[in-house]
């Protein structure tokens, strides 16, 4: 796991060069890689690559990046981890192909030089990656089905710019600071920016799943898409299979993903908490011959003998599987301590993130570079309340809508329930309950499209909301639904929420701390695995699917335990050390104390 950086012809401010600019950006990414940094530039051809390394796989020197082909006509520079790289360095070899290295990032040159693009599905991971062709003079770049790991562009003058990080863009001193005010209402709307868009006007990130070539005489950044994960969803089959087939699937397909998520030379942790996700990874991880595993757990006073406590029954899970277990407490003090460094980390304004970046500071303190996440779990086979309430939603309106002058009288009901709530959410059911992609926002939503310019410059909300409105930012960000509801949910879950907040803040909260978070449930081979029996997920409640797939199972307590997230008191905290927050107002207060300290960091 790594941060890259690179330019491209890119136009700089003052007298700086692009040697000094990539610096910039890789000293902006110091903790994303603190074992080894390294530099390439072609003068001649106004390039330079940086990068930064976390060493986890081929832990010699002679791995350090950029690396070069054997013929120095191409220079890669790649962040994440390629999981089946070892099946594929065979299928080179037997092919006549030599290795240098003994990691990931050669394998991944070598199929480029051979194939092209036509070899990014054959990798299993999480990669974001840059190949530049000297004989071209062209910049190849790549990012994984799910968009696990950040890849981002920036325009600047005839030339182009990219790195891990939008703060390491902007630390360049090649790319504008003026704000996409599109994406800054977006992020009222939903707590997170939804991709490509960012923060800034000529920053943008390369979509998940896609592949483009630029270079200084390429106008536009067009990437093609090789891999769109809606596709599962949307073209799932019908499954008539036997119970016992189907799970045989699932346990087969989740197996064979944390086998590959183990692949490491270095020691792998695991989040516990107390719930089934990361249970049942941890118990797959012993059965895959994981002997010493450390389990960490995050833990608050304030949580303590209440439902949102994961301690005990991260314990439990501890001791029922033979793991290593540590807890680690958050006291108010260490947080107040801690959120200067927290924003300075943040890539992105995010209503999330905490929780993560808590639990991976206690991974770096126990000395481990690597921790398995059960993230992806909820999205893919329906441990959220929204798989459920999102279709009554829109059925219900669907059922009002059909007696004459019912919706209109609801309305005025639901006026007069945002006035006496102070939820301005309710004015918008009658406009957005109609549609799945409305009703998924009204579920997941943050604020309403009438309550943005009292958040934003009034001229950038008008400008923002002429292009936005609820439903039509979760169809863009989704794409076209399944009729399946249970699927489409599935898929917006893991488009919208999973993919721009989740993976994204699990990113940026991990690597501050110098930590590869991998997620075995957010895996694109997985899905496609999966795919043939996912129609028939919804006739198995409470993640069963998943819970049974461990040979020994989950104790009884945790299969039984009501769900209550992964959550901290965060809220809690800021209303004592911030007055004029209001803690009733939770993620909404967060949001706005979130937004104002990124545009100080940013500034």
């Amino acid at each position: 796991m790594c941060g890259i950086a690179g330019l491209v012809r890119a136009s700089m401010q003052g007298n700086a060069s692009l040697e000094a600019a990539v610096q910039n950006m890789c000293d902006a990414m110091r903790s994303r890689g603190p074992d080894a940094v390294g530099y390439w530039q072609n003068s001649e051809a106004d390039i330079s690559l940086g990068h930064r390394r976390l060493s986890i796989i081929d832990l010699d020197d002679r791995a350090n990046q950029p690396m070069l082909s054997d013929d120095n006509r191409y220079v890669i520079v790649f962040n994440g981890e390629i999981y089946n790289f070892r099946e594929l360095r065979k299928q080179l070899e037997s092919e006549g192909e030599k290795f240098r290295t003994e990691g990931d990032t050669e394998v991944i040159l070598k199929l480029f030089i051979r194939d092209g693009e036509k070899m990014l599905p054959k990798l299993r991971g999480m990669f974001a990656f840059a190949i530049w062709d000297q004989q071209t003079c062209s910049l190849f770049l790549a990012r994984d089905p799910y968009g696990i790991k950040p890849l981002y562009v920036g325009r600047s003058g005839d030339g182009w710019c990219f790195a891990s990080q939008v703060k390491a863009l902007l630390a360049s001193g090649a790319v504008s600071h003026e704000p996409n005010v599109v994406a800054r209402g977006a992020y009222w709307l939903l707590g997170s920016v939804p991709s490509p868009r960012t923060f800034f006007r000529d920053i943008s990130a390369l979509r998940a799943g896609s592949w483009c070539r630029i270079s200084p005489e390429t106008p536009d950044f067009n990437p093609v898409v090789y891999w769109d994960i809606a596709d599962s969803w949307r073209e799932a089959p019908d499954c008539h299979l036997p119970e016992n087939e189907i799970r045989e699937i699932v346990k087969a397909a989740i197996g064979n993903s944390v086998r590959h998520h183990r692949v490491a030379d270095v020691p792998v942790g695991i989040f516990l908490s107390g719930g089934i996700d990361s249970g049942t990874l941890a118990a797959l991880m012993k059965e895959s011959g994981a002997s010493d595993l450390q389990g960490v757990t995050i833990a608050f006073g304030e949580f303590a003998g209440k439902p949102q406590d994961e301690a005990p029954m991260a314990a439990m899970l501890a001791k029922h599987y033979g793991i290593r277990h540590h807890i680690r407490t958050v006291t108010r003090e260490e947080f107040e301590q801690d959120l200067p460094r927290i924003f300075a980390a943040m890539d992105y304004p995010s209503i999330d993130g905490i929780n993560t970046w808590y639990a991976s500071k206690a991974v770096a303190e126990l000395g481990l570079k690597v921790v398995i996440s059960g993230v992806g779990g909820d999205e893919l086979f329906g441990g959220y309340p929204s798989f459920h309430q999102v279709p009554q939603l829109l059925k219900r309106w669907r059922k009002i809508t059909k007696v004459p002058g019912l919706s209109h009288l609801v309305d005025v009901a639901f006026n007069a329930k945002a006035l006496q709530s102070d939820n301005s959410r309710w004015r918008w059911m009658a406009r957005e309950a109609n549609s799945l992609y409305g009703a998924y926002w009204l579920r997941r939503g943050l604020f309403t499209p009438d309550q943005i310019p009292e958040l934003m410059q009034e001229s950038h909300a008008h400008a923002a909301l002429r292009e936005l409105s609820p439903a039509s930012l979760i169809e863009m960000i989704a794409g076209d639904l399944p009729e399946d509801n249970f699927l489409a949910v599935g898929q917006m879950e893991s488009t919208c929420y999973l993919r721009n907040q989740l993976l994204r803040d699990s990113d940026w909260a991990s690597m501050d701390h110098s930590v590869e978070l991998r997620t075995p449930l957010v895996d694109a081979w997985l899905l496609r695995d999966l795919m043939p029996v996912m129609r028939a997920f919804s006739r198995f409640p409470d993640k069963n699917l998943l819970s049974g797939s461990p040979t020994v199972p989950l104790p009884s307590t945790i299969l039984q335990r009501k769900k209550t997230g992964f959550t901290t008191p965060v809220q809690h905290w800021l209303s004592e050390m911030v007055p004029e927050l209001k803690e009733d107002g939770g993620s909404r207060s967060w949001a706005r104390y979130v937004y104002s300290r990124f545009l100080q960091e940013v500034s």
